[in-house]
Formats: C-alpha cells, sequence, structure tokens
C-alpha cells in the first residue's frame, strides 16, 4: 500500500487513542499527517513521535462543532502541506453516561450528537468540495458496534448519532461517487484503549473477550490497519460501506 506515499491525511481526533494509532499507521506508509485535537501537549507528543522515525506530520487544534474553526485548520493544512487527500472523521466520544431515555437531559444529547454526528457533518462539509473539484479523495467516517446493537445499556445519544454517521457516509459516497471520491465507515467493537483498559474492570474484559469468536478484544492498531486499507488503491473499488472491525463478534 505503497500509493500512500505524499498523500495528505487528515485524522480528526487522533491526539490519543485510535486516532493516534490511525495517523501513526498512515505516516508508517509515507502519508503527511495532521495531527488534530484540542489538547496541545498530547498532539504536539504525537506529531514529535511520528517526526522522529522519519515521517511528515503537522499538528492543528480546532473545534470540531464549529465550522469557521475547521475552516480555519483546512486552509491552514493546505498551506503547509497541500490539498487533503484522505479525511479520518475520527473525533467523538460519549459525553454523557448511560441512562433511560427520559433521563438523558436535552444539553447530554445535544452534546453527544454535536461531539460525533455533527462534527462528523462539518469535516465532511469542509473538504469534500475541494476533493470533488480535483476528482479524487476518501473520507472514513467512526461509527460503533452500538450504532446497530440495542441493549438496556446503550450509551442511546452515542449510539443514535453513531447510527447517523452510518447512513451520512452512504448519503455521500451515492453523491460523491461520480465526483471519484469514495466514503465508507468503520464500526470498531470493544477497543482497548489506554482508557479503555483503565475504566473497564478486568472481570468484564474477560466477559466480552468470550463474546468474540477470535477471543479477544480489539487493539487501536486493528482499527488502524483498516483505516489504512479503506485509503488505499486496494479498496479503490468500495465505497458507501460500513466495516466491521469487530473480531467476528454477532451485530444485529
Amino acid at each position: 500500500m505503497t500509493d500512500m506515499k505524499d498523500k495528505v491525511a487528515l485524522v480528526t481526533g487522533s491526539s490519543r487513542g485510535i486516532g493516534t494509532a490511525i495517523v501513526r499507521e498512515f505516516a508508517r506508509h509515507g502519508a503527511k499527517v495532521v495531527v488534530h485535537g484540542r489538547d496541545r501537549e498530547a498532539m504536539a507528543a504525537v506529531r514529535t513521535g511520528i517526526e522522529s522515525t522519519g515521517g511528515r506530520a503537522i499538528d492543528v487544534a480546532a473545534d470540531m462543532t464549529r465550522l469557521h474553526e475547521i475552516e480555519g485548520m483546512r486552509l491552514r493544512i493546505e498551506e503547509e502541506l497541500g490539498p487533503i487527500d484522505i479525511l479520518v472523521a475520527n473525533a467523538g466520544g460519549s459525553p454523557i453516561r448511560p441512562g433511560p431515555v427520559e433521563q438523558i437531559s436535552e444539553e447530554g444529547w445535544r452534546a453527544s450528537v454535536d461531539a460525533n454526528l455533527t462534527g462528523t457533518f462539518l469535516a465532511i462539509k469542509s473538504v469534500l468540495p475541494g476533493m470533488k473539484e480535483r476528482g479524487s479523495g476518501c473520507i472514513i467516517t467512526m461509527s460503533s458496534a452500538a450504532a446497530r446493537r440495542p441493549h438496556q445499556g446503550s450509551p442511546i445519544a452515542y449510539a443514535a448519532a453513531k447510527a447517523g454517521i452510518e447512513l451520512l457516509t452512504k448519503d455521500v459516497a451515492m453523491q460523491a461517487g461520480p465526483f471519484g471520491v469514495r466514503a465508507n465507515c468503520i464500526a470498531p467493537e470493544t477497543i482497548l484503549t489506554d482508557e479503555n483498559q483503565q475504566q473497564i474492570p478486568p472481570a468484564i474484559q474477560e466477559e466480552l473477550t468470550q463474546a468474540h469468536p477470535l477471543r479477544r478484544l480489539g487493539t487501536p492498531e486493528d482499527v488502524a490497519r483498516a483505516a489504512v486499507f479503506l485509503a488505499s488503491s486496494d479498496s479503490a473499488w468500495i465505497t458507501g460501506i460500513v466495516l466491521d472491525v469487530a473480531g467476528g463478534a454477532v451485530m444485529v
């Protein structure tokens, strides 16, 4: 997958966790990468690590719920690295605790939807016009197993936002395909980020492991390798799909 050499890749939410693994993997394959987040110290650490291994990287801070900040980020990227060839809209998260739907506050609902669905929409809105004009580009969005697996303990607002991302991605694939732009979505299952390793008790980790036919939980690197595949010419005739990075776990 050497065709990624010198491609410009923006990975939102890449100062930690899955995003960091993706931006590092892209850099390893020769892409010029953008480390994004709001924690400047964390971003700088990721960028420095990439540069220490010979990669090209810059770090840019932006609030993904504010279009004017995203537009400012895009313009800086274009000035320093060139037009964005690959967008991985990874930024998101669940800012509120799971609970019954009637107990979710309006503020909590809006925060979850904005952090995930709105942020993804605004990132695409900023980057897609240039891709269509150039006749090429790759967009990868980030969903979750929670989007298609109802559960009494589900983080409902987060899950609904992620389900929206899946449909948004398919619609973008339909609209942008004639312009040479592909759009696909990754839906990870439980991923052992540093945060999850600290927050999920060992007994629960073992229980979750047994629910996967491959008998292990995912790692950020598992997701990163999937992202590299979807961004490369190896997947040149793949668009509009949701790729489950789930260790064989059944999702209904």
